[in-house]
């Protein structure tokens, strides 16, 4: 199946309803990241999550975009990835909130590099999906960083941060095997690629 369309002219809205997804989240980590401005004060986290934030709301719009040029509807998400671990989790400290980026971003590097992997995308959706995953690489390394050094200043900080990433990637894999299923149901084929996930 073409991803460019679901019909004569018309785009798949499988696909669209995916996008939106891949956009929810995209705003919803923006949210985060602002959120968290007013905790890590120095300069450095300062800088670093300003263009954090920046490029987050630049992914929300690549996903307005292309949803848009393929014909479709940017449409809210109720029940997306974010919002299911945001049902699950609520982190009890900084160091637990830098955690949970850590994994939120490397389920959404995964994600994109999968859906890219897949021989039947189309080349404009394929330029977006490489896009925000360079971006999300050095997201998940400048995160990983400040979560490092946090733990190495905390005492017992290094077990800590272990258990807190081990904990949400956890809370990662049951919330995604949820939503997975969710999406098979939802998209039928246009996910099977995720299923070894």
């Amino acid at each position: 199946m073409s991803e460019q369309v679901g019909g004569k002219g018309s785009p798949d809205p499988r696909l669209v309803a995916l996008f939106n997804y891949y956009r929810d989240a995209e705003l919803r980590g923006a949210n985060l990241l602002f959120r968290l401005m007013s905790h890590l004060e120095d300069a450095d986290s300062q800088v670093k999550l300003s263009k954090h934030f920046q490029e987050e709301t630049y992914h929300a719009w690549l996903w307005t975009k292309r949803i848009a040029d393929m014909g479709g509807t940017p449409a809210k998400v109720a029940d997306g990835y974010q919002t299911r671990i945001g049902l699950r989790v609520i982190p009890r400290n900084l160091m637990d909130i830098l955690a949970l980026t850590v994994v939120v971003e490397e389920r959404s590097l995964q994600r994109y590099r999968e859906h890219a992997a897949r021989p039947e995308v189309d080349s404009e959706t394929r330029k977006v999906l490489e896009s925000v995953s360079r971006d999300e690489k050095w997201h998940i390394s400048w995160i990983r960083g400040r979560l490092e050094q946090m733990a190495e200043e905390t005492e017992d900080g290094v077990a800590k941060m272990n258990e807190a990433l081990d904990r949400y990637r956890e809370i990662d894999r049951q919330v995604y095997a949820e939503l997975l299923e969710k999406e098979r149901e939802v998209f039928g084929d246009v996910l099977a690629l995720h299923a070894t996930a």
